[in-house]
């Protein structure tokens, strides 16, 4: 069963997952959600930069930071992959939001296959801000692909690692759906709460997209499908949802 824990400093709860990210947040009665995206994709340290200075301006605490949105070069290895994530923590850490393996900021890190970055930079940044307790409730379901987190490595529990024939991939695209519903659910959430779902492949899903993913109810308000791959070596397919109370562009 998902652990879900409040954090309070940030008005939301989350689902616990790995050191690099949580599976999913949602914010607490009396906050709701809201998402900028960058029209100029920054490094991470400017982009952690614009995201204090946002904050400040919106009188929220460092710790109303609640998801992150990332664009990466190319998939990482498995050592790259960590030594790249402790990087990243280091901020998270000096902002009170990481204790020890504890991190309660969701994520989506994936590689554009069009005009890729030279270097990891920020696409969009999650926060929460005080609302009316009335207000619909908000979530963003970090990105996952098609193996389980925790396990020593990624390779050796990718499903069907290496097969991208159709079945291969609906086998994936299967183990996604079901991963994305039970962070939902362990949120309080459904597919039908929705409002934006995205599927990151650059494989050929179309096939597969009305019984894999439409008639399975993971688009209620549409689904978007962007051509990048998992941050991963070997990783084929990956998706988050979300529902925001606002979105916003930053210069």
């Amino acid at each position: 069963m998902a652990n879900v824990v409040d954090f309070e400093p940030g008005g939301y709860r989350y689902v616990k997952a790995v050191f690099q990210y949580s599976a999913g947040v949602a914010a607490q009665p009396g906050f709701a959600i809201e998402r900028v995206r960058f029209q100029r994709t920054p490094d991470l340290t400017e982009g952690f930069e614009a995201i204090a200075a946002h904050l400040k301006q919106r009188g929220r605490p460092l710790t109303a930071l609640c998801g992150c949105e990332l664009r990466s070069p190319a998939p990482f290895s498995e050592e790259g992959f960590i030594a790249f994530n402790r990087q990243y923590v280091e901020t998270l850490e000096r902002w009170e939001l990481v204790d020890g393996d504890t991190n309660p900021v969701a994520r989506t890190n994936v590689c554009p296959a069009h005009e890729p970055p030279s270097q990891p930079v920020f696409h969009a940044f999650s926060y929460t801000v005080a609302q009316d307790a009335e207000a619909l409730p908000t979530f963003v379901v970090a990105g996952g692909g098609e193996a389980p987190e925790g396990h020593p490595n990624y390779r050796d529990v990718i499903v069907r690692r290496g097969d991208t024939s159709l079945d291969g991939l609906r086998e994936k695209v299967s183990y996604v759906v079901a991963e994305m519903t039970r962070r939902l659910e362990a949120l309080g959430f459904s597919w039908q709460d929705a409002m934006a779902t995205q599927a990151y492949t650059v494989r050929d899903i179309g096939p597969l997209m009305w019984q894999e993913l439409v008639q399975r109810g993971t688009a209620p308000a549409g689904l978007t499908w962007q051509f990048a791959r998992p941050p991963i070596v070997g990783l084929e397919y990956e998706m988050d949802v979300r529902r925001v109370a606002r979105e916003l562009v930053h210069a």
